[in-house]
This record gives C-alpha cells, sequence and structure tokens, in this order.
C-alpha cells in the first residue's frame, strides 16, 4: 500500500497562539506546497492583524480567507474573527457566520471536521496551545478519515487545556514539540 500524499495542512490555536505559529509558519520554505488553513480564537469585534503579523514573517504567500476562494499552493489562510471556516468539497474556501461552537467563532473543531471531508487521509491537523477544548472533536474526525494527526506537546503549550483535551479524544495522535512539528512539515 502507498502513503498517500498530503494535500492541506489544518492548524488550531488559541491562547499563546502568535508564539506557537512564528516557530511553526515561518521555518516553511518558499517552496512548501500545500495550502495551510489557520483557525486562531480572535475577539470578533476586532480587526485581525494575524495575516498583515505572518506576512512579514514568513517565506510563503499569506492572507486573510475570502469566501469561495480555491485554495492555492504554499498560501496560509487566516480565518477572518467572527467567521467559521470552512473547506468545500471542491477545494475552496467558506465563510459561515453559523453560531459559536465551544464559545469560538472561528472554531477549530468547524475547520478540522470540513476539511476532513474534504481532503480525507490527505489532510494534515495541527492543534496547538488553548484554553478550551476546540479542535478535539475536530482532530478526532480528521483521525476517523484516516488524515494525519498532530498535537503540540502540552508541557511546551501556553495554555495545555486544547492539546490535553486533544489527545485525550484523539490518543493517536502524534505529540511532538514545536520545532519537531515544523521539522515535520518541512519534511512533507
Amino acid at each position: 500500500m502507498t502513503a498517500i500524499e498530503p494535500e492541506a495542512v489544518v492548524i488550531g490555536a488559541s491562547a499563546g497562539a502568535l508564539e506557537a505559529l512564528s516557530v511553526i509558519l515561518p521555518a516553511l520554505p518558499r517552496n512548501f506546497r500545500l495550502p495551510i488553513l489557520v483557525v486562531v480564537h480572535v475577539p470578533p469585534d476586532k480587526r485581525s492583524v494575524l495575516a498583515e503579523v505572518f506576512r512579514a514573517k514568513c517565506q510563503l504567500h499569506v492572507e486573510e480567507a475570502e469566501d469561495k476562494a480555491p485554495l492555492a499552493a504554499g498560501t496560509i489562510y487566516f480565518a477572518p474573527p467572527d467567521y467559521h471556516l470552512l473547506v468545500e468539497l471542491d477545494k475552496s474556501v467558506s465563510l459561515s457566520s453559523d453560531e459559536p461552537v465551544l464559545f469560538s467563532r472561528p472554531s477549530i473543531d468547524v475547520l478540522f471536521e470540513s476539511a476532513a471531508d474534504a481532503y480525507g487521509p490527505a489532510l494534515i491537523a495541527i492543534v496547538l496551545t488553548g484554553a478550551n477544548h476546540d479542535g478535539a472533536k475536530g482532530l478526532q474526525a480528521v483521525a476517523e478519515a484516516n488524515g494525519i494527526t498532530l498535537v503540540q506537546d502540552p508541557g511546551s503549550a501556553f495554555a495545555p487545556t486544547m492539546p490535553e483535551a486533544a489527545i485525550q479524544m484523539c490518543p493517536s495522535a502524534r505529540i511532538m514539540s514545536l520545532e519537531a512539528l515544523a521539522k515535520y512539515l518541512n519534511e512533507v
């Protein structure tokens, strides 16, 4: 049996996200070929500066996700404030103002579950630092679709609750340091 080639990466983070993502995303080379979709819990009433911050730090193209845009290789997409970020079956972006999930919109679970449906075993999902349980159910959905499930080592997380919840719900997930996660993605 041949290994499935990954086609996309989804990342979820909350408290401590800026520091964690700053280890992983800037480490990716200019020729990284997968789209990366990122949900960070941000206040719904404030403009997000995540895309601007990471545009200055990363070799890859970085943008805030726009509704109905097709996913492009080597691009990092951040969920805009107060919208769920989803992946459609045709591999385009969808934004939704449906109810918050676990008090969060955007929700990591919503992104991971929709991406698992779209990419199945060709998806890499990563849960990083955070102070709630968002991402745990989504990571389980990725595992059930035979995707690759990775979790930041809770011992190194600014807020360990989210990675701990993900590990509890998805015990098959690989637990890695931020540096190991960056190295793993570089080798994909």
